[in-house]
């Protein structure tokens, strides 16, 4: 592991059950207007979202909603919310609060970005491999993230993943200037989640942590978190899957979704999430269902390539140690499977809707950065085997 490296976090991190209720003073120190994205229909019906704008109100933050997303973010979207963030007059003392999972957090980045740049002709310009490589040159509106499910960890990454089906692609926009300023992190916003939520959420935190602790381009600080949020992880997935108003397996879920964002910005991913894109624009799979498909599969065929990474992964994930390396690395795998089965996840492509004529295809729109990352190099070819074996 080199010890040459780089690490970005966001600036402030507020984690608690019931901090929410500190918005207001918090948003106040950054700006005394707030535009507000909200990604859980769930939350906005049950009132939630009406007294967190009260709380804003109340600290003197005037609040406005700006829009509500119920599905990962399309270029469309992002454009249109752009478009909507420029008629008020975007100024000084103004922030962009996201209220929901990743979807909500990644289109607020991705429209203070394009909120910035007037000039631009939209966010395609600044995605990764389909845009003019256009840069975020200027610094954007503070994004503040208030994440609503423990999976993405998109609150502390750099990046924001948008999403095209005509043309079909699910690209990165990619900046400093996207960390978000505040996270405030209340597990309590979780309780509501529904079990297959939960566990497809879960699976994307756990992904991240696996895959950025093995990346080609991991470091000693992303290891460390990556390994701290897998210890406890699996078991409270499952007690969360089982059991959604657990307090307890919800604040060990949100942490390590936190600690997998953090990981994954300044370590990169694998091969589960490069596929999971490409499941998500062709077949429409959610992300986290994607990624947990993806997972022991990609764990299986990294394995030889870094056998002492995925050794403390597996102490982590079981909780104990091991005689051998490869005994240790296996246990994780197996840990993995076992937790897939419980959620009742299935590993056949088949049950997602994927046809077996769209195996190539997503072999081919599998590359990028996620896979860039890989530990172990995987040609087109080799992709179309492993998918066609798992259909």
């Amino acid at each position: 592991m080199p010890l040459t490296y780089e690490f970005a976090a966001p600036r402030r991190i507020v984690f608690g059950s019931g901090k929410r209720r500190e918005l207001g003073k918090l948003v106040a120190d950054l700006g005394d207007r707030a535009f507000v994205i909200v990604g859980s229909r769930t939350l906005m019906a049950s009132g939630e979202i009406g007294e967190l704008l009260t709380l804003l109100q109340t600290a003197r933050v005037d609040a406005i909603l700006l829009d509500t997303i119920s599905r990962e973010p399309l270029v469309t979207d992002v454009n249109r919310v752009a478009g909507l963030l420029k008629q008020q007059g975007p100024r000084a003392g103004d922030v962009v609060i996201a209220i929901g999972g990743g979807s909500a957090i990644d289109l607020a980045k991705a429209v203070v970005a394009v909120a910035a740049h007037p000039e631009s002709e939209g966010i395609v310009d600044f995605l990764e491999g389909v845009g003019r490589g256009v840069a975020v040159t200027r610094e954007t509106l503070p994004v503040v993230a208030v994440p609503t499910t423990a999976g993405t960890g998109s609150e502390a990454t750099r990046n924001a993943v948008i999403s095209s089906y005509e043309p079909t692609f699910k690209k990165s926009i990619r900046s400093e200037r996207l960390l978000p300023k505040l996270v405030v992190v209340d597990p309590e916003l979780a309780l509501s989640l529904p079990p297959a939520v939960t566990a497809a959420t879960g699976m994307d935190a756990i992904t991240q942590l696996i895959e950025s602790a093995v990346s080609r381009r991991r470091a000693p600080i992303p290891m460390a978190l990556a390994l701290s949020g897998l210890s406890g992880a699996v078991a409270a997935l499952r007690v969360a899957f089982l059991d959604g108003s657990n307090l307890a397996a919800r604040e060990t879920m949100a942490h390590a979704a936190l600690l997998s964002g953090m990981a994954l910005a300044n370590s990169g991913l694998g091969l589960a999430h490069g596929v999971a894109a490409a499941l998500g624009v062709h077949a429409q799979v959610s992300h986290g269902l994607a990624c947990a498909v993806m997972l022991p599969v990609a764990m299986r065929f990294n394995l030889t390539t870094c056998e002492t990474e995925f050794a403390q992964i597996g102490e982590a994930l079981s909780g104990r140690e091991w005689p051998t390396r490869r005994a240790a690395a296996e246990a994780g795998l197996s840990t993995i499977e076992g937790l897939l089965f419980d959620l009742r996840i299935s590993r056949r492509l088949r049950d997602l809707g994927v046809t077996e004529e769209q195996i190539p295809q997503l072999a081919r729109d599998s590359k990028g950065n996620s896979l860039s990352g890989n530990p172990r190099d995987v040609s087109e070819g080799e992709l179309c085997e492993l998918l066609a074996a798992m259909w």
